[in-house]
């Protein structure tokens, strides 16, 4: 090892006029707590936790503290988090009565005060509270404890694994490494045409290699699910925004007309018509605004009636990407339980086509 004082360029502390920090030895740190915060956020927020189960609304709607600190340190390329956090969201609830009318509005919160590396691997303590404490609202609180609780666990979880992927510090890991050649007989000339071409060499490998990974990072989903309903009334609620504002309890605008684009889910999904066949086919692009710049998917549902009454549709969900734009793994998970419980179940429950 070169001894401090002696000038030798192996000591890799030494000022550089090129700014290269070699082999990445020197700690890079980044702030990630505004980054947490919108992950979170992007998690959790206007996620449904129960919609019309026990007759039973629960929504989550928004991060309303993220306090503490997280911050990804880089030494040479390993990746080591930090992050304490204490984390308060709030929710609302509301029960209605068989006939769809309300009978109790009210609001809660869920805290979790100690989100930390140093309990990565297990479920953090959660406090969970409600404004009416009357039996009803009891309820309420109770089914968010059930189905509630293990919800903000899994987002926990993703949060945790995008941190151990390096966080807003994951792209800065995947720049190229300098590389340096040992002085040698070459003229400076030559030596310079040899690194421009070694460089362009391994642009070329870089872009084959990004390739290659965006096509091995990417899933289909499929799914086939029966209704008791007509073909082309299933096909009219797919395609009216009113019915997908009904069933999903949130914001949406579709366009009947191929070429048309849509919006649902309060925006999270947008896209455009492909091909549409009354009562029979619909295939449009996708894409959820938390992807990485310019990946669309494309969703084709096709109808089948193989008897009065009874539609099968096929559902065949291509081009869904591995991860999201903040390195969360599980875009593949969410999208087929979105589909399953989000829509499908969804139009079931709340139109009576259940099987």
């Amino acid at each position: 090892m070169a001894r401090l004082g002696e000038g030798d360029k192996r000591w890799i502390v030494e000022d550089r006029t090129d700014g290269t920090n070699v082999h990445n030895w020197h700690w890079a740190e980044t702030n990630c707590l505004d980054w947490s915060r919108k992950f979170l956020e992007h998690l959790l927020c206007g996620k449904p936790i129960l919609y019309g189960e026990g007759n039973l609304h629960i929504k989550i709607n928004k991060v309303e503290k993220l306090d503490g600190e997280a911050y990804v340190n880089v030494r040479k390329g390993k990746i080591i988090p930090g992050y304490e956090l204490n984390l308060v969201v709030s929710y609302d609830a509301e029960a209605k009565d068989a006939d769809g009318k309300s009978i109790l509005k009210t609001e809660g919160s869920v805290e979790v005060p100690y989100i930390s590396d140093e309990n990565a691997g297990e479920d953090p303590d959660v406090r969970i509270t409600i404004k009416d404490d009357g039996p009803i609202g009891k309820t309420l609180k109770e089914a968010f404890v059930a189905k509630g609780k293990p919800f903000v666990f899994a987002q926990i979880r993703a949060y945790v694994d995008a941190m151990a992927k390096g966080g807003p510090a994951k792209e800065d890991l995947e720049v190229k490494k300098v590389s340096v050649k040992k002085p040698g007989s070459e003229s400076a000339a030559a030596a310079s045409n040899n690194a421009a071409a070694v460089a362009a060499g391994a642009a070329v490998k870089e872009v084959k290699k990004k390739v290659e990974k965006r096509k091995e990072g990417f899933k289909t989903v499929t799914m086939s699910e029966k209704f008791s309903c007509r073909a082309r009334d299933l096909f009219e609620i797919l395609m009216d925004e009113n019915r997908w504002r009904g069933f999903t309890q949130s914001n949406a605008r579709i366009s009947k007309e191929v070429g048309g684009e849509f919006s649902i889910f309060d925006g999270s999904v947008t896209g455009k018509n492909l091909e549409l066949q009354e009562g029979k086919l619909i295939v449009q692009q996708w894409r959820f605004g938390s992807w990485p710049d310019g990946i669309t998917s494309t969703v084709r549902l096709a109808f089948d009636e193989p008897e009065s009454g009874t539609t099968v549709v096929k559902l065949t969900h291509t081009d869904v990407p591995v991860e999201d734009r903040y390195g969360n793994a599980t875009v593949v998970e969410n999208t087929e339980r979105g589909w399953r419980d989000l829509i499908f179940h969804k139009i079931r429950a709340v139109f009576g086509f259940g099987i």
